[in-house]
């Protein structure tokens, strides 16, 4: 029943390769696929299998979505079978006016969208029959016409076709008429009564035939109409027209009424046999109702307005007729002129569900067609978009069109396009119509996360609780949906990778940072984390965050007391203070550190408790302890004061220091003091009992000195390095002896107190940093400390004088002037309430320069010397750290019993010897018997 392109065969020996080779460029080289249907075809009834004709197999047609198009859909495909389907009654007489009935179909396919023309030709079948205008012809014949005159019959119509259609006519038998049938110049047939024999009224007055008009189907239809005579008198001249054919054009717009044209006949006849009358003869319906005919004039004119689009000819038969009987006809044409009065039409006939943002200009994302019922330049439009749209046209052929991309797309910026499309005819005045589709443009991953800040800065308080949420960081993503979710993680950090996740996580949906353990300023003072956020697309797109977390310092670690310390036995040593000291005098100094930083550790000393409480002063910043007052006969000779060291935290920590102060000019002397003092008793006995005491400790000390002698000289010999110190180095190292504040990096130094093998130069080296420490290296602790300094300040030290000199008096000229201490140690004004610095890098920087302070201080060869008012620190920190910048925490090392004095280097070059005076601390007891 149907045929394509695709069914085509050629002949001959190519035949086997073409059949491989034709599927491939059908859908190029192909004609329009044709199928031919009888009409009133049942509904269902199968035209053709469209999918096996178009190339494609019965699973394209659902994926493909195969469908047809029309103006009037009467197919429909089977999405199954691919079969193309009657949809509903086709009747040709109805959906055709020509005689060539050929129904124009697209089917439309997708993925990749395209479409192909379908004509269905509608054959005709014998389903009407043959039928006249009027069932009952009436005629008037004059007795004196002559055999031979005819008389035109009104012609039946069968709007069948071809064999279909009227084929002849037919008479029923009688003696005085024939019948004729003649061919108008369009071809079609009109019967026309022929009298064979003259007439008789007065023997018949009416005659009664049938006329029966026979189409050519199979089997034939029939119609029938009954003719009626009447026999009149004579009247033999019949009407004649002026011209058998009248042609005339009218525009479609002229209003109702217009006079169109006038049809004229003349009778040769006279009296009432010359009287015509005009009337149309088998004339179509639709042009009986537009146009109307004066019966006496023969004006025709318009009764409806015109419609170029429905009819563009009408084609009408008008009879002159007299009083006679006796007709004539001629044929009126009138040509309808086309105007432009139709707007043209926009069909979208597939338009795409999808439109990706990332599409490359080009792709075809609508296809539509345009219709103008007007003829010629008024039927030919142009069609073009509205507005600045990343879109543009492309013509195809048939007045189709596709929409096809023509710039970038971004669903972020534009998410739709309402795009408005406009076809405009040439007529003139021109006239345009417009439709406007929607496009939704479809998500890609094409945009990573950004963060809100390009950094990010967090102060954590240390001692925070483990879990507690510490920062949260936010990206935002403009893309929809998985492209759009962003999560977070942690991908790079300063810390060890190792213990990353027992320090901080990071939630993946919120990005709030949580701490997993309670930070520790002194360990952990900052850190940092890249953090990351990720899309869920695919390939999914990331942006990186650096997130710095400072954790401040709270007021959780006491003031340390590093002076003085503690006896092995736990007792407090004791401190000589001349009998002559003037006000002011120097006698001690308490040293503290506190591990905490900023105003946490910014250090005041208070007096608790003292035996007599205006005898000494207490410096509030420093921890000097200066003799306020000479002592008075009555001042007992052994002091005691309590001192309590705070820091600036809230609240505030403390801890405390006892100091034994004894006056007296030597050791000898001062020892009566240390004990308590016994219950009274013979002064004889008591003065044996302190010889022998004092010769037995003498005893002790002079083996011990033969010893460290022996041991110095020796250790000497094998390492010259160390020929100023004791025989083992004493060094402190981190351990379970060091507590745990320290060993921890809060003071990082360790520190060598020895006694110089050189007699030429007393002074002690102390507070020396030790870089490296062996094993064998005994570790100095708080209690080694204390048995060290109390056996180096024993009488046996004083006893021999070939191995000590004379101790020479505390020089003072390491001490800065009150206008040189900058800072809160030695302000100008004198107060020793100084401020703490405002911030606390200056803070931990200050607490840096004490300690390196100590370190070179503990140097006997530096002297706190590298310049003069240095301190020593422009060789560590650099020449811009001078002594006009930082306070003087020289003060803080002290050596007590010691004539070692901290001077200043430039004193040293100049020549200058040290100030004289007695010592404040214990000395030797030969040396005072001398």
């Amino acid at each position: 029943m149907g045929r394509s392109c695709a069914q085509r065969r050629l002949p001959g020996r190519p035949q086997v390769l073409l059949s491989f080779l034709l599927p491939l460029f059908s859908r190029a080289l192909c004609e329009p696929i044709r199928y031919s249907i009888p009409e009133e075809l049942a509904k269902g009834s199968v035209v053709g299998n469209l999918a096996k004709d178009l190339g494609l197999s019965v699973l394209e047609v659902s994926a493909r979505k195969l469908r047809v198009s029309a103006e009037k859909l009467l197919f429909q495909v089977d999405a199954e079978s691919g079969d193309l389907l009657v949809k509903d009654r086709i009747d040709r007489e109805q959906i055709c006016r020509e005689r060539r009935c050929e129904l124009q179909l697209e089917a439309v396919v997708e993925n990749p969208l395209n479409i192909f023309h379908i004509i269905v030709v509608v054959e005709d079948i014998n389903d009407h029959a043959p039928q006249f205008h009027k069932d009952e012809i009436n005629l008037e014949i004059s007795e004196s016409a002559s055999p031979g005159v005819g008389t035109i019959l009104d012609f039946a119509k069968d709007p069948d076709i071809s064999m279909n259609s009227l084929s002849k006519y037919l008479l029923s038998p009688n003696e005085y008429f024939s019948l004729v049938v003649k061919e108008n110049p369009d071809g079609g047939k009109y019967p026309e009564l022929v009298l064979k024999k003259t007439l008789d009224r007065e023997t018949q007055s009416a005659h009664h035939l049938v006329l029966t008009a026979v189409d050519g189907g199979n089997p034939p239809r029939s119609g029938t109409a009954r003719i009626q005579i009447l026999v009149v008198d004579a009247n033999d001249n019949p009407p004649v027209f002026s011209q058998d054919v009248y042609r005339v054009s009218l525009r479609e717009d002229v209003p109702p009424g217009t006079s169109v044209l006038r049809v004229r006949a003349t009778d040769q006849d006279e009296g009432s046999n010359a009287e015509i009358t005009y009337s149309f003869l088998g004339v179509a319906d639709n042009a009986q109702h537009v146009f109307s005919l004066d019966s006496a004039t023969g004006n025709i004119i318009t009764h409806q307005p015109l419609d170029f689009e429905d009819v563009e000819r009408y084609t009408m038969d008008v009879e002159a007729k007299d009083r006679g009987s006796l007709s004539t006809q001629c044929k009126v044409i009138i040509e309808v002129l086309d105007e432009n009065d139709n707007i043209p039409e926009i069909i979208i006939t597939s338009l795409s569900d999808e439109i990706l943002e990332d599409s490359r200009p080009g792709l075809v994302v609508a296809l539509f067609k345009t219709r103008d019922r007007d003829s010629r330049e008024n039927g030919d439009v142009t069609c073009n978009l509205s507005g600045d749209v990343p879109f543009k046209i492309h013509s195809s052929s048939n007045n189709y069109y596709k929409l096809v991309t023509d710039g970038a797309l971004d669903r972020e910026q534009t998410p739709k396009y309402n795009v408005t499309i406009t076809a405009t005819d040439k007529g003139k005045p021109p006239l345009s119509s417009s439709t406007t589709i929607t496009l939704h443009i479809t998500d890609v991953n094409d945009n990573a996360p950004v963060f809100q800040q390009s950094t990010y800065l967090v102060h954590v308080p240390e001692n925070n609780p483990p879990g507690a949420s510490i920062a949260q960081v936010s990206a935002s993503d403009p893309d929809l949906g998985p492209n759009g979710h962003v999560s977070y993680s942690i991908v790079a950090s300063d810390l060890d990778p190792r213990a990353l996740s027992s320090y901080v996580s990071v939630s993946a949906h919120s990005g709030v940072v949580f701490a997993q353990r309670a930070f520790d300023h002194e360990q952990l003072r900052a850190f940092e984390l890249t953090l990351q956020a990720r899309d869920q697309g695919s390939p999914a797109l990331s942006a990186n965050v650096s997130l710095r977390v400072l954790v401040g310092d709270r007021n959780d670690n006491a003031p340390r007391v590093l002076y003085p310390a503690l006896g092995p036995d736990g007792s407090a040593l004791f401190d000589t203070v001349p009998r002559a000291a003037q006000p002011g005098y120097l006698v001690t100094k308490v040293v503290a550190v506190d591990a905490d930083s900023g105003h946490n550790a910014w250090l005041s000393y208070h007096v608790l408790q003292a035996s007599e409480p205006g005898l000494f002063s207490l410096g509030l910043r420093t921890g000097e302890v200066r003799t306020a007052r000479a002592l008075g006969d009555r001042d007992a000779a052994r002091q005691r004061l309590l001192v309590a060291v705070r820091d600036g935290g809230q609240p505030p920590l403390s801890a405390t220091a006892t100091l034994l102060l004894v006056f007296a000019d030597s050791l000898q002397e001062a020892l009566p003091d240390l004990s308590d003092p016994p219950a009274p008793s013979d002064p004889q006995a008591e003065l044996q009992f302190y010889l022998v005491v004092a010769l037995a400790l003498i005893s002790v000390l002079f083996l011990l000195a033969v010893i460290l002698a022996i041991g110095l000289r020796l250790r000497r010999s094998s390492s010259p390095a160390a020929g100023g110190c004791f025989g083992s180095v004493l060094c402190s190292k981190p351990g379970s002896e060091i507590p745990p504040n320290y060993s921890e990096g809060t003071l990082p130094y360790a520190y060598n107190l020895c006694v110089p093998g050189n007699q030429t130069n007393p002074e002690f080296n102390f507070l020396t940093s030790v870089d490296h420490c062996t094993a064998t290296q005994d570790t100095l602790n708080k209690d080694s400390s204390s048995v060290l300094l109390a056996s180096i300040l024993t009488p046996s030290v004083e006893a021999h004088k070939k191995t000590f000199k004379q101790q020479a008096p505390p020089n003072t000229d390491w001490r800065f002037s009150q206008a040189q201490r900058p800072g809160t140690s030695g302000s100008q004004n004198g107060d020793e309430t100084g401020t703490w610095p405002n911030n606390q890098f200056d803070t931990e920087m200050l607490q840096a320069m004490i300690l390196a302070s100590a370190s070179e201080a503990a140097d006997g060869s530096s002297t706190l010397g590298g310049g003069a008012g240095t301190m020593g620190l422009s060789a560590r920190y650099g020449p811009q750290f001078t002594l006009q910048h930082v306070p003087d925490y020289r003060q803080n090392v002290y050596i007590p019993g010691s004539n070692a004095t901290l001077t200043n280097a430039a004193g040293k070059r100049d020549g200058k010897a040290p100030a004289g005076g007695n010592g404040n601390k214990k000395k030797s007891g030969k040396k005072e018997k001398k």
